[in-house]
């Protein structure tokens, strides 16, 4: 009798502790809602596994009902041992389609496009916003202007000068780039303008914020190892 009270007494513990493990869905009408976890990557898509709680040492997701949302994250750091922390921001779900605004840059947004919703799994695919397609041919010419500046040898100073370029939100140029004064000088300055003008209202256009730091022009360029390196 001793024996069966005792196997009684462990079937009844077991089936707590496998209900204490049961996953909670938050709201049945929108299976969005809660802690994703544990972050599958593939070329194009992340799958997430539902949770009642963000893992301690593991990137995941919290959306909450009042349209805010928790991501855990180690930022851009890959070596290990990676550091987990919280980063909060609000969401609005459009469709299929998920943006995303984080606290730390209030003018940002991404989008994450919903793949699969069950119960258990969530698969998003990254959607690049307007703000970020944008961003991205800024980048492009950007790269571009680069590409000229460092296609010459740099052997002797007096062939090279120096180009304020970009904008920051709060005024004035980003920064100073060197070039060669044999490349067609022109066309760069025009590009440069370019670049200068788009970023200029790139920053009105999705509210960019920045710091008001005065960026004071080179006093010339220097060449180290045949590279244009800019003196101040």
């Amino acid at each position: 009798m001793k024996l069966k009270n005792i196997f009684i007494v462990f079937a009844i513990a077991l089936v707590s502790a496998c209900e204490s493990n049961e996953v909670t869905i938050v709201d049945a009408d929108n299976l969005l809602l809660g802690n994703w976890v544990s972050p599958v990557y593939d070329e194009y898509t992340t799958t997430f596994t539902r949770n009642n709680t963000l893992l301690e040492k593991e990137a995941g997701i919290t959306f909450k009902q009042n349209g805010s949302l928790i991501q855990r994250t180690s930022g851009f750091c890959g070596t290990p041992p990676l550091t987990y922390f919280n980063v909060e921001g609000s969401f609005t779900l459009n469709n299929d389609i998920i943006i995303m605004n984080s606290s730390q840059n209030s003018s940002y947004f991404y989008g994450w496009k919903i793949m699969e919703l069950t119960n258990e799994k969530l698969v998003l695919q990254r959607e690049f916003s307007e703000q970020e397609k944008e961003h991205q041919a800024l980048m492009d010419l950007f790269y571009e202007i680069s590409d000229i500046v460092y296609s010459q040898t740099c052997s002797d100073v007096n062939n090279w000068s120096f180009v304020a370029y970009g904008a920051k939100a709060c005024g004035g140029p980003k920064g100073y780039l060197p070039y060669h004064k044999s490349i067609d000088v022109a066309s760069f300055l025009e590009k440069v303008a370019t670049y200068t003008q788009a970023e200029k209202e790139f920053n009105v256009k999705w509210s960019i914020t920045s710091d008001c730091a005065v960026v004071n022009p080179p006093k010339g360029v220097d060449c180290q190892f045949e590279y244009p390196i800019l003196m101040y």
